[in-house]
């Protein structure tokens, strides 16, 4: 196979992806990360770079550490995205170019390959898409598994260009949050962490106004293949109509599988606040509202 594929949608079933591995300009990315208990009951994040290793994934497949390569490492909380040109540079090292068709997939219900997926986006590639199921759905259909690395072909890069505005910071949400401005805030964390029952901050509970749409309710549980469009439609139906949808999580990751599934309902003007709860819950006099009883 030479001919490069195209993509009609951002995500492809795996299907489509079988028919296409082998041709020319497809780069498939593993995002796989774990998040883990520690001893003291704290959850962490690893990379999922093992479990790609031994365990195995899509044939030709090439690993991406959204933690250690594709983050601001220095950034003051986990995930923040990397400046363009380091972006642009760390995903070279993955092989993308700007003629590449990227397919990103992950081991969990989507939220880190949909990361990748907004990252690429937001740095001006188009042309990506995530594997609808990831890696639990082409292993339930006894697709071929492949264990081991497989090397990247580095290449320069994609040309580095100023972030489109898929991003908003703090001070925006703000002002969305005291009345300045106009915007529906939707929250991707899980139902316990929106009403502040559970969580791992110190600060607990959501943004003023805000509506829950977890990331985890977006996606068929025993295939993680995201729901059908009707479905989407009436989680997200109180804020379909607004002018602007703000998206917010934990630290920028869940909210951007609420992103997709927007995507998907012809929402691709939404924006993500990618300090998320970790930063708004850091400021004091942020302030957070707790419903749990």
């Amino acid at each position: 196979m030479s001919s490069s594929p195209y993509l009609t949608r951002p995500i492809v079933s795996t299907q489509w992806l079988a028919d296409q591995l082998g041709r020319e300009n497809l780069v498939v990315i593993d995002a796989g990360v774990l998040f883990v208990p520690g001893f003291d009951g704290r959850y962490r994040y690893l990379s999922g770079e093992d479990q790609y290793l031994v365990e195995g994934h899509v044939p030709g497949a090439v690993f991406a550490d959204l933690i250690e390569h594709l983050s601001d490492a220095g950034a003051a909380y986990p995930f923040s995205r990397l400046d363009p040109e380091r972006f642009a540079a760390a995903v070279g090292a993955l092989g993308v170019t700007d003629d590449s068709v990227v397919v990103v997939y992950d081991s969990a219900v989507g939220q880190w390959a949909s990361r990748l997926w907004w990252l690429l986006r937001a740095a001006g590639h188009e042309s990506v898409a995530v594997l609808d199921g990831g890696l639990t759905a082409w292993r339930q259909e006894s697709r071929p598994i492949e264990t081991g690395h497989v090397a990247p072909v580095p290449t320069a890069g994609i040309a580095v260009r100023e972030e489109r505005p898929l991003w908003i910071d703090k001070v925006g949400v703000e002002r969305i949050v005291n009345g300045e401005e106009s915007g529906a805030l939707v929250c991707a964390v899980p139902p316990k962490e929106f009403t502040g029952e559970a969580g791992q901050r110190p600060r607990r509970g959501h943004l003023p106004g805000s509506v829950s749409v977890p990331a985890t309710r977006l996606v068929d549980r025993g295939t993680n293949t995201i729901l059908p469009t009707a479905r989407l439609r009436e989680l997200f139906a109180d804020v379909l109509g607004a002018e602007r949808i703000v998206l917010y999580c934990g630290g920028g990751v869940a909210a951007t599988a609420d992103a997709l599934a927007l995507s998907l309902l012809g929402r691709d003007d939404v924006v993500v606040y990618d300090g998320s709860l970790n930063e708004w819950a850091a400021d004091p006099e942020a302030p957070l509202v707790v419903t749990a009883a």
